[in-house]
């Protein structure tokens, strides 16, 4: 350790006790000599004015409290060395999935963290060129993403204008933005919508203009936004209303029983090594997407709509593949 995870596991482990901590204690914890011990003391006392309080008759350290008889906190950010390096992997991470999304205000932040790694001398800068993440898919936010962000963290009404894909044609619209989520590399919000009188998943990317309002957010409360969101398949919203039966072939379910495909899904084994995938839904055009990329291994088994739909979809593709007549 060195002298900031010395002073940070020190006040740890006086901010967590009621009683005196032996010096012996304070030593193994830090892992330092007593001289060093007596060191940080000093130092947090003088630099940092931590109300260390010395119990001779017992021989220990303890904080004393204020009128309020709270405990004492360390001016500032203060990290140990796990901290850090789990604060550099999510600065990592981030960058990753939306190059440049809070580069600017991450950017003091991430020079402050940088410095001190190289203070520490832990190597912890190795993380930019050690975590590979790829995206598949993946859209820009958009500009507007800060706007959209600042809102739903501070529960402030939206007057946006949305282009969405489906019908191709720009709304302007308030809504109530309840949940930011991130979702097969792309962001979406979940809102209430108060011109649709009704909630609304809303792709960020085709967000072209947004203004935060003076007005408060409408509160949707968790139950309800997790039984119209969370039930259905995917993206798309709705409770569900349908239970698609997969079948996987014994190849392919080593992969697929570990897999996720929704919160309420059920699985099994059968006794010839298939797999059994039982998933609730809604919208099919998800759902259909990830059934086709297993191709010949995998047979809907019900319900009989979704069952065409795949077959519908496979004949439509090997028309493209059908070699012409004569």
């Amino acid at each position: 350790m060195d002298k900031v995870d010395h002073v940070y596991t020190l006040h740890g482990l006086l901010r967590r006790r009621r009683t005196s901590i032996s010096l012996a204690d304070i030593r193994l914890r830090l892992e330092c000599s007593v001289p060093t011990v007596h060191r940080t003391i000093k130092y947090m006392r003088e630099s940092l004015h931590a109300p260390i309080v010395t119990d001779r008759e017992n021989g220990g350290y303890h904080y004393s409290r204020d009128t309020e008889g709270e405990n004492y906190e360390l001016p500032g950010l203060w990290f140990s060395a796990d901290e850090l390096q789990a604060l550099l992997v999510l600065d990592t991470l981030l960058e990753n999935l939306e190059p440049g999304l809070l580069s600017e205000q991450l950017s003091a932040f991430r020079g402050r963290v940088t410095e001190i790694l190289r203070n520490k001398r832990l190597g912890l800068n190795e993380a930019a060129r050690r975590i590979r993440i790829l995206s598949m898919n993946a859209r820009r936010s958009g500009e507007h993403f800060r706007t959209v962000a600042s809102a739903t963290l501070q529960r402030r009404r939206l007057r946006i204008t949305y282009d969405g894909r489906e019908r191709g044609k720009a709304t302007e619209r308030d809504i109530s933005p309840q949940r930011i989520v991130h979702y097969r590399d792309n962001w979406y919000c979940d809102a209430w919508c108060h011109l649709r009188k009704g909630l609304r998943n809303f792709s960020i990317d085709r967000i072209r203009s947004a203004q935060q309002l003076d007005a408060p957010a409408d509160h949707i409360d968790d139950g309800r936004l997790d039984a119209h969101y969370a039930s259905a398949y995917g993206i798309f919203a709705g409770r569900a209303n349908k239970t698609a039966v997969l079948l996987f072939s014994a190849e392919r379910a080593r992969w697929v029983a570990d897999e996720r495909w929704h919160p309420q899904q059920a699985g099994q084994y059968l006794t010839d090594g298939r797999y059994e995938l039982r998933i609730p839904y809604r919208d099919d055009r998800e759902l259909l997407m990830d059934i086709l990329r297993h191709s010949a291994h995998v047979e809907v088994m019900a319900p009989e709509s979704l069952r065409n739909a795949v077959r519908d979809q496979l004949q439509h593709a090997l028309q493209h593949y059908t070699p012409p007549a004569g």
